[in-house]
């Protein structure tokens, strides 16, 4: 009997992963097909072994390693940075109306600003320099992060709130025990979309005004006509997004064990 559920495990965990890849592996087919058989210009989609190939060298005799580390290092700053401010004011505006009531008409007219409306204004603030990056990671990430954190501090079930003043709670002891648990679910999809939003918003930035970074290197490369490195490089930034994304859903699974459960 045991035997049986391992097997029947293995194929469903088997069939998962094909479920997964079948769309990349029918999308490199189609890439393949299009080049190779001359549907497309390898001027403009260049094959995918060059690109490949190309990939490789940037990485290993290339700058494009130093320019993902350099756009790397800009999200942990703008990012760790938004995650805090995020997180505490979320929580203020949960657990207190008032707050809520300041804080959000504003936050609101502010979140539906493009973020590209914001990079010539910080330029002008903050230059071109490493502020100016960290600037739009901090607003790329910090609506995300503070809209869920809000969205699960209001949603804690009532009944436990009326519980923890049935046994006379603190302020503290009641957010540790009773909202914090039940916002982190939701703290977390926060995380995954702020982290998300601000690599995209890095790369975005970079291509406008910057003289490093991954976001610059494309930009480089397509003004100098270099296609290969340009696929590359977006190759690249799909695969960083992919494994910053998994980090930190794994991290937020280790954080909520109850959610497993469910």
């Amino acid at each position: 009997m045991s035997m049986y559920k391992g097997n029947n495990a293995f194929i469903q965990r088997l069939l998962l992963f094909l479920n997964m890849i079948i769309l990349p592996v029918l999308i490199v087919l189609a890439w393949h097909l299009a080049t190779s058989t001359g549907a497309m210009s390898t001027l403009i989609l260049p094959k995918i072994s060059t690109v490949l190939e190309t990939l490789k060298d940037q990485l290993t005799n290339g700058p494009l390693a130093g320019d993902i580390g350099i756009s790397l290092s800009r999200i942990a700053k703008g990012y760790a940075l938004a995650v805090v401010v995020g997180i505490l004011l979320g929580v203020l505006m949960g657990m207190n109306k008032f707050a809520n009531r300041f804080f959000m008409l504003t936050f609101t007219a502010i979140r539906q600003i493009p973020m590209i409306a914001w990079v010539p204004i910080l330029i002008i603030w903050f230059g071109i320099g490493e502020e100016s990056k960290v600037a739009v990671i901090f607003l790329a990430a910090y609506f995300p992060v503070l809209v869920n954190t809000v969205s699960g501090i209001e949603r804690t079930d009532s009944k436990l709130i009326e519980v923890g003043k049935m046994y006379h709670l603190n302020g503290w002891q009641q957010f540790t025990q009773i909202y914090l648990p039940s916002a982190l679910p939701s703290i977390f999809v926060g995380l995954k979309l702020g982290l998300s939003v601000s690599w995209m918003a890095v790369v975005g930035a970079e291509m406008i005004a910057a003289t490093s970074g991954i976001g610059f290197r494309i930009n480089d490369a397509r003004s100098l006509m270099q296609y290969p490195i340009v696929f590359a490089g977006i190759i690249a930034i799909a695969v960083v997004g992919v494994i910053m994304d998994l980090v930190i859903s794994l991290i937020g699974k280790l954080c909520t064990p109850w959610e497993r459960s469910r």
